[in-house]
């Protein structure tokens, strides 16, 4: 699997990466600001007040960016960049797309159950199919794929899909058409690129 599986919605204006020096669009980068106490913040959904500082949505990129501190150059000043700071975004990625998918359950336009989960792409309704990337391939393969075609989201675990439905795991589900679908699948793009093997 790679980031490209999930293709950007509709963007924006394009943000320039600090580390890469590419130029992609706002939906697969990552916003950073210096918070208060000069400290580097993730702002994952981008509303955090101060200049912002961009990377791609990538682990290898956001480590080169922790170890080489291109950060306090972008910043103007000096700044303190916390430890782990890949793993902190990614499990704030996850964190939410999970309440995202939570919000589209309780918006009653997410279901969950292998035979649910069938008779939905079956009927071509669905958006999205969430399958736990720890789920079986095996069972994955009697599904009808072909009515989603590449909209698979499948880099969160059956115990982070459970957390969005109430449950201890969950590892089939699908979303309706709809703004929370298009949400998620931005999200999901984003969060692959630190869970899925990238090349430096």
């Amino acid at each position: 699997m790679t980031v490209e599986r999930y293709p950007s919605e509709p963007a924006g204006n394009a943000r320039r990466c600090l580390v890469s020096r590419e130029c992609q669009p706002r939906e697969r980068m990552l916003r950073f600001v210096v918070g208060p106490d000069r400290e580097i913040v993730p702002d994952i959904a981008g509303r955090l007040p101060g200049r912002g500082l961009w990377l791609q949505s990538r682990r290898d990129i956001v480590e080169r960016a922790a170890a080489t501190d291109p950060l306090a150059g972008a910043a103007r000043r000096d700044v303190t960049v916390p430890d782990a700071l890949a793993d902190r975004v990614e499990r704030l990625l996850a964190a939410r797309c999970i309440d995202l998918i939570g919000l589209a359950r309780r918006a009653g336009s997410a279901l969950t159950g292998f035979e649910a989960v069938r008779r939905a792409l079956q009927r071509g309704g669905a958006a999205l199919l969430l399958v736990a990337a720890d789920g079986s391939m095996r069972q994955r393969s009697r599904l009808p794929l072909a009515r989603v075609r590449d909209r698979v989201v499948d880099v969160l675990l059956s115990s982070e899909l459970g957390g969005a439905f109430g449950r201890d795991a969950v590892t089939y589900a699908v979303l309706g058409q709809g703004r929370l679908a298009g949400r998620v699948w931005t999200e999901a793009g984003r969060l692959a690129g630190f869970r899925t093997a990238q090349k430096s």
